[in-house]
């Protein structure tokens, strides 16, 4: 078997421990989730904003997005609200996805040098952004020196022979066998075959290597002491396939080395499965997992919209989860997101809308609690499904094909037909898709209880088409969200909250007015009303 995997019995011993620690603190947990959600360091309450960098701005002509092309876009960045960004993998990789890492310590010549590299984090910094980099940990590429150091050793190991790690320490870096097994490939030439769970060409480290691990250490100094203020951790379910156990230690060893280093540092990982999943890996005590349950096609978001979930499943949803979430780990930061660039494009999600349902679709992203998520080019509604190069198209600046911000796109990229204007038409029209989640996110930072609150559902106005909750917070103050997510418009009595409730925000997808008189709300279809006390 792989060095990944645990012994059985000694994974379900340790799994039935956490469901007793799980048991053993749920009170005290849920007790101080009621007071607000703590936070790890300064990275509480962000909008943060995905760039797949290659596909971004190109700042010299050469058709690929670079460092320098999302310097130069920082104000816009930055008018939109986000004060964070993740990029894609910047390291040299000869994919242009780059989440095959050839060497962990520098720049892919592509999108520039280490000085532009720099220079980026000093403009993001001076401007408030903080800047998360994904970390790919559960694998290399196979020109990665290590692995071709590993392979040359065991080309000249003779038939037979059991390796040594005094001769090539590389060896135990990956995952070897001269059986054939499940996830392993042959390494041409030798009598070896070695674990790679995703892709030939992307050996599977092992983790449970010291010298694997140490080198992770040096890799998280590095780019700590250049002023990264945290890491988006690639495939952590994978890290030892099916253990959810193995992989709950292995996120322990990252977050308490990287806090070793930077207490400050923040840490987010892809978790790409169900709730409960997720929560047991939050007892690792990582800062943020993304809420996969509410995204994509097939997610909460999607399916209320699309009629297959009630509105109130909605805000139940939100309440299950920081309560799951808070029992496994009370310091844990929400991540919520609705597409990245694995995911296609949520223009397609509903094929008959003409901006309101989308709109509506990123504030019940946008208005969930923790770090929240905004793939670049959402904040416009690009086009991009099917395969992967689809799904990370170019940025729509303008729909000049001499723009010379506008990017050549992945190879093999299909021809995509945009459903909205692009952003230069956008930002004319206070009705486009672009000047509402700008809107959306001026809201969610103006009233800090949104992102760093607790929710609380208001049984007596939810229903079908409506989401309607209070934010609760003991350092901020509280809020009351109420979504008519139907294409109906709709009146509701909110008499019961007191003379003292304020309507203090209005969204409305269309030119319909929002109205609250004597205590009755009355709501265009797909519009927002968010109150506040006197």
């Amino acid at each position: 078997m792989s060095a990944k995997r645990c012994d059985i019995k000694s994974s379900l011993r340790s799994l039935a421990c956490i469901i007793l620690c799980l048991l053993l603190c749920q009170s005290g947990c849920r007790a101080g989730r009621t007071s607000g959600i703590s936070r790890a360091g300064d990275d509480n309450c962000r909008t943060v904003y995905e760039i797949f960098v290659g596909s971004y701005c190109d700042s010299d002509g050469d058709g690929t997005g670079d460092l320098n092309g999302i310097r130069s876009k920082l104000d816009y960045i930055s008018d939109l609200g986000f004060d964070a960004v993740w990029l894609t993998p910047v390291h040299p990789s000869a994919t242009y996805h780059k989440y095959d890492v050839d060497d962990y310590y520098a720049i892919d010549p592509s999108f520039g040098t280490p000085e532009d590299y720099d220079a980026l984090l000093k403009a993001c910094h001076d401007k408030g952004i903080r800047v998360y980099m994904d970390l790919v940990l559960n694998h290399t590429s196979e020109d990665n020196a290590w692995f071709r150091a590993a392979s040359d050793y065991l080309h000249e190991l003779p038939s037979g022979w059991e390796p040594d790690t005094s001769y090539c320490k590389y060896y135990d870096y990956y995952n070897f066998s001269r059986e054939a097994q499940n996830g392993y490939s042959h390494l041409e030439g030798t009598e070896w075959y070695y674990e790679a769970g995703f892709w030939s060409e992307m050996p599977d480290l092992n983790l449970n290597s010291e010298a694997v691990r140490a080198e992770i250490r040096d890799i998280m100094a590095y780019w700590l002491g250049k002023g990264v203020d945290g890491f988006r951790l690639d495939a952590v379910t994978s890290y030892y396939e099916g253990d959810t156990y193995a992989n709950t230690e292995f996120l322990r060893f990252l977050k308490e080395t990287a806090n070793s280093i930077d207490p400050d540092c923040y840490i987010v990982g892809e978790a790409w499965t169900d709730r409960d999943t997720i929560a047991s890996m939050y007892t690792s005590g990582i800062d943020s997992l993304f809420e996969f349950p509410f995204a994509g096609e097939g997610g909460i978001i999607e399916k209320t919209l699309n009629g297959n979930c009630r509105a109130s499943e909605y805000v139940d949803c939100m309440m299950q989860n920081e309560e799951v979430y808070g029992m496994a780990n009370p310091g844990y930061v929400g991540a919520p997101f609705y597409t990245n660039h694995d995911m296609n494009r949520s223009a397609s999600y509903y094929p008959e809308d003409d901006g309101p349902v989308t709109k509506m679709a990123y504030a019940m992203n946008l208005f969930m609690t923790g770090n929240a998520f905004v793939y670049y080019g959402e904040e416009i509604g690009m086009s991009g499904a099917g395969k992967d190069e689809n799904k990370r198209a170019p940025m729509y600046w303008s729909d000049d094909q001499n723009d010379p911000d506008i990017c050549a796109g992945p190879p093999g990229m299909d021809e995509i037909q945009m459903k909205f204007p692009p952003l230069k038409d956008q930002m004319k029209d206070k009705q486009s898709v672009y000047s509402w989640i700008k809107d959306v996110i001026r809201i969610r930072n103006t009233y800090p209880s949104i992102a760093g609150g607790v929710t609380e559902k208001t049984d007596s106005v939810c229903d079908d088409k409506v989401a309607s909750f209070y934010r609760r917070s003991e350092t901020e103050d509280d809020v009351l969200i109420v979504m008519n997510l139907g294409d109906q418009p709709v009146k509701k009595d909110l008499s019961m909250f007191g003379k003292s409730l304020v309507l203090s925000e209005k969204l409305s997808t269309n030119k319909e007015k929002i109205t609250f008189k004597r205590g009755t709300l009355t709501m265009p279809a797909c519009s927002i009303a968010l109150f506040t006390n006197k």
